[in-house]
């Protein structure tokens, strides 16, 4: 088996469109198959029946030549750790599922969840606002395990799911979103109700449960029963145009406002980047905020988007851990964080220096 490296998702490469605020888009489709128990009622011998009718129904399809297939058992905690804050898999794959695997495309948009809370999730997560696009991806695998696979669907409720929220079309929608200015003059909070009321949820970097740390925030879609694939998708489209018209406003404003201090933030927050020597997740990520919204309002040249995006996952504990090839406690994260950022830091100006 592969071991598991530290290397850049799709997502994170910083191309797409609005990708001053949109930072990614995923779209995830939860699917069963027919005749077998959810995984969090099936036997051993079940979710190992699951696994073994995927990886036949997979590897008869071309279209699966380039994956991955990693076993969850065959994985070191940090090696899981580091692939949930890459956003491949989710902490329920990682910790708790049985018989767990993951399918992964080459270059990491595209991931299969096996025996997760549902037999398969397929989800694409590509950069900037591409719904579209992700769901595009995500069918197109969806449709070739469909037409080897009895999926579990009922004419009257559509896919049936663990999850009573994920019935009908399967379908979770997410984008994550940059929101320094909405958050930072506080009129974040009027969205909170407001996007409850048209069928969305905002929660923090990774997921539901999880605060809103350095100025990010998932914005998803809270049922999937009752609307088409096309309706979840336009609907969440619509909505973060409206958010992202909202941040530009904000940030426009605190331009005309503070302009010095806005600069100031950044060159100080890449000044810490560069030359801290101790530095806690938190701290790197508030940061790495700042140091991003300059870069956005045109305040500081020196970094862009990929650059910054790698710096927001190789802070994290497990893909420093996996970094450093052992494992770290408490303290030695912070020291070996400033470490890192340095590094990624300097090889990047330096390579802009030399072009």
């Amino acid at each position: 088996m592969k071991q598991i490296e530290f290397s850049l998702s799709r997502w994170m490469e910083g191309s797409g469109p609005e990708t001053e605020i949109v930072i990614s888009s995923r779209v995830r489709a939860a699917r069963n198959i027919r005749g077998h128990s959810f995984p969090c009622l099936a036997s051993e011998e079940g979710t190992k029946a699951v696994l073994e009718i995927i990886g036949v129904a997979s590897s008869e399809k071309p279209d699966f030549s380039d994956f991955i297939y990693t076993p969850m058992n065959d994985l070191s905690a940090i090696e899981k750790q580091a692939l949930v804050e890459k956003h491949l898999i989710s902490p329920f794959l990682a910790e708790e599922s049985k018989n767990g695997a993951l399918m992964l495309r080459g270059d990491e948009a595209v991931g299969i969840m096996i025996n997760e809370e549902d037999h398969l999730r397929i989800q694409t997560i590509l950069p900037g606002l591409q719904l579209e696009e992700a769901w595009q991806e995500t069918g197109r695998y969806d449709d070739v395990l469909e037409s080897e696979l009895d999926y579990a669907f009922d004419d009257r409720y559509g896919y049936l799911t663990a999850c009573p929220t994920n019935l009908g079309t399967g379908l979770r929608v997410s984008v994550m979103l940059h929101l320094p200015a909405l958050i930072m003059t506080r009129q974040i909070n009027r969205f909170l109700g407001a996007l409850s009321q048209v069928g969305l949820t905002i929660r923090g970097l990774y997921g539901e449960g999880t605060e809103i740390i350095g100025n990010l925030v998932q914005v998803s879609n809270q049922a999937t029963l009752g609307q088409t694939e096309e309706e979840i998708i336009s609907n969440l489209q619509s909505v973060i145009q409206q958010v992202i018209e909202q941040e530009q406003n904000a940030r426009q404003a605190m331009l005309d406002k503070k302009r010095a201090e806005l600069a100031d933030q950044a060159w100080r927050a890449l000044g810490l980047l560069r030359h801290a020597r101790v530095m806690s997740s938190q701290e790197a990520m508030h940061l790495i905020s700042d140091l991003r919204l300059g870069y956005d309002l045109g305040l500081v040249k020196e970094v862009d988007h990929k650059l910054l995006n790698e710096l927001l996952v190789l802070i994290r504990p497990g893909c420093l851990q996996l970094l450093a090839g052992r494992e770290l406690n408490d303290r030695e994260r912070n020291l070996e964080r400033p470490v890192r950022i340095k590094e990624t830091l300097d090889r990047y100006l330096e390579h802009n220096d030399a072009d």
